[in-house]
């Protein structure tokens, strides 16, 4: 009989205490101020729990030639032209959609189902949240990196990421933000159609609907740059600081506890609300407890190989 997970002593100390592994000052969690943004990234995103309470400098520095030589084995993602093309064009369609709609929305607006709108719009937000997790979660947990296709187009950056976390930090707003814009793209090119071509009567019967996909796929078309932005410790905008720090984006220091090994809770990354209500429903372990039980497929067992490369 297979038994959802419990958590971890290591774990339930870094969800008690995320303060350990943030970066709320110019020195990191182990006490001192690292030399760049990127050695400040390697102590903070690499580190086990147990090293963040007992490391010290120089043992922390120790492990770095080894957590260069993983990041080393083929994080950053070479496209080809054809895909940077794609990712251009998708980018570019994608936010052309979002303006058009955008006024759209606002002319249409009625002061008398604002409520209504606000709810949908908030719905919208949630569910771009928890589609994020589920995602992220599915793509941690199972498969292998061998697949035909899906296995080196999608489940390997997803290994690569928990190596070098801070990867995505190196990718533009093209390559960072590319597909996820294209998903969104069909959904929004049916909304301008009804705006364009229903009457204001029609129009107005799906408006609170047509709000909840907007906001849906605005937040699904920014899950990947929200997700950059917290790996982003310095230079980012006052805004996008703002925004993190009311949590109406994923902020830094909740994400962090993602990133503690194995890598097995907080899955939602757009704007990470979700992440506490589902661990304390053990969501995600029942439902890897589910899978294990039916399938007899270890979850995670692909992401510990990718974990131990190097060692």
């Amino acid at each position: 009989m297979v038994t959802p997970r419990t958590n971890s002593p290591d774990n339930s100390y870094t969800r008690e205490h995320p303060e350990r592994f943030s970066t709320a000052g110019p020195a990191g969690p182990l006490g001192y101020a690292a030399d760049t943004q990127a050695d400040l990234l390697l102590d903070l995103d690499l580190q086990d729990p147990s090293d963040a309470r007992n490391a010290s400098r120089g043992s922390e520095r120790a492990h770095r030639p080894l957590v260069r030589e993983r990041a080393s084995t083929g994080v950053l993602r070479q496209g080809s032209g054809g895909k940077r093309t794609q990712e251009c064009i998708c980018v570019g369609i994608c936010m052309t959609l979002m303006v058009v709609n955008f006024f759209f929305i606002i002319f249409h607006v009625r002061i008398d189902n604002l409520s209504t709108i606000l709810v949908a719009a908030f719905c919208g937000i949630v569910t771009a949240d928890f589609g994020s997790g589920l995602v992220h979660w599915a793509a941690d947990t199972w498969g292998s990196v061998e697949l035909p296709i899906l296995g080196k187009n999608f489940l390997r950056p997803f290994r690569e990421h928990h190596i070098d976390p801070t990867s995505i930090t190196r990718h533009d707003f093209i390559e960072t933000n590319g597909d996820n814009f294209m998903v969104t793209i069909p959904f929004l090119a049916r909304m301008v159609w009804d705006f364009l071509t229903l009457s204001e009567d029609d129009v107005q019967k799906k408006f609170t609907w047509n709000c909840y996909v907007f906001l849906l796929a605005l937040f699904v078309a920014m899950t990947n740059q929200i997700h950059k932005w917290s790996h982003t410790y310095f230079g980012l905008p006052g805004w996008v600081v703002w925004l993190q720090e009311c949590h109406v984006i994923l902020p830094r220091r909740h994400h962090r506890i993602h990133h503690v090994a194995p890598h097995e809770t907080y899955f939602c990354i757009t704007t990470g609300w979700l992440n506490w209500p589902l661990e304390k429903l053990r969501f995600w372990s029942i439902l890897e407890a589910v899978i294990e039980q039916t399938t007899g497929c270890k979850p995670r067992a692909d992401d510990m190989k990718w974990a131990q490369k190097g060692t």
